[in-house]
């Protein structure tokens, strides 16, 4: 006999503006706990000094996760300048220090040297995996940590302000595995000085935005509200959020009983669409599966269990 699962079978995107200090596993255990759901993960970690979009993944949301993985994000941050640290943000130790300050058009004119296809090393203090180990652990006992150059795509880069001579702020569109700071790192280097990131700011990830993120204090207070259920379906995403990248095909009811179980559905003849590589399949405007289309036939990669 299978246990049942702890939880309600809860499903969509909780999209959480992290506040500073916790870790993105903190606020997932969070969300997950307060919507009692039986599955919860992220979409793309933020540093606990990042604040800022995290979208969380509750139930069969959870199997949408590898599509927002692929998804650019927006960030805005800040570079002190003069103080390179061992982390490369304002935890870490001053490791380096210099007197010199850019000027603005200094740093303006520098900017296109890091825009589209560049190559980037991780910060030694990353979870990337060095010999089966993370690269902060090693980092952490003193070991001397060398990460291979990544290529990574920056969309779009601009200078926004100068608060003072210490400090400028930039945003960026950027691909996954983009470090933001490596490119603060590298940036103050190239304009003849060091620097770090003292703040970071996710504005966008995917298809969700800051403008609908939710503090997480007041989705905690959500929790208060009697009957809370109602209260947190009003904040819950649809599932397919997070795939409105990908084309999505409205099956009949035999269709989508045969992805259901596992089988191919074939799409062929005059009437086929064209369609290639992911598609999502719906029925009555409910997702049934993720599929692969390929050589007119529907094979299904993610099948969702949402009750119908």
């Amino acid at each position: 006999m299978s246990r049942r699962k702890k939880g309600e079978a809860i499903s969509g995107w909780v999209v959480v503006d992290k506040p500073l200090g916790l870790t993105s596993t903190d606020v997932v255990s969070r969300v997950r706990r307060l919507f009692n759901a039986q599955k919860a993960g992220h979409a793309g970690t933020l540093d606990p000094l990042a604040t800022g979009v995290l979208p969380v993944a509750l139930g069969e949301a959870t199997k949408t996760v590898p599509f927002m993985l692929d998804a650019s994000k927006r960030y805005r941050f800040t570079i002190r300048f003069g103080e390179a640290t061992a982390t490369d943000d304002a935890e870490g130790v001053v490791t380096e220090t210099s007197p010199a300050r850019p000027s603005d058009a200094e740093i303006e004119a520098a900017l296109p040297r890091f825009s589209g296809e560049i190559e980037q090393v991780p910060p030694v203090f990353s979870a990337i995996k060095v010999g089966g180990e993370r690269a902060y652990d090693l980092a952490r006992a003193g070991e001397t940590v060398e990460l291979k150059p990544r290529r990574v795509t920056i969309h779009e880069i601009r200078f926004i302000g100068r608060p003072d001579a210490d400090h400028a702020e930039l945003e960026i569109l950027c691909s996954k595995g983009t470090y933001v700071r490596s490119l603060a790192r590298d940036l103050a280097r190239a304009l003849g000085t060091v620097g770090h990131v003292s703040a970071l700011r996710r504005t966008a990830h995917g298809p969700f935005r800051e403008q609908s993120a939710i503090p997480l204090d007041n989705l905690m207070a959500f929790g208060h509200i009697a009957p809370a259920s109602e209260a947190f379906s009003r904040l819950l995403l649809p599932l397919e959020t997070a795939l409105d990248d990908i084309p999505a095909l409205a099956l009949s009811a035999e269709d989508a009983s045969r992805l259901r179980r596992g089988q191919g559905v074939l799409l062929r003849g005059r009437d086929a669409p064209i369609l290639s590589g992911p598609v999502l399949a719906t029925h009555r405007g409910e997702p049934v599966a993720l599929t692969e289309y390929g050589q007119g036939e529907l094979r299904p990669v993610r099948v969702f269990n949402l009750g119908s």
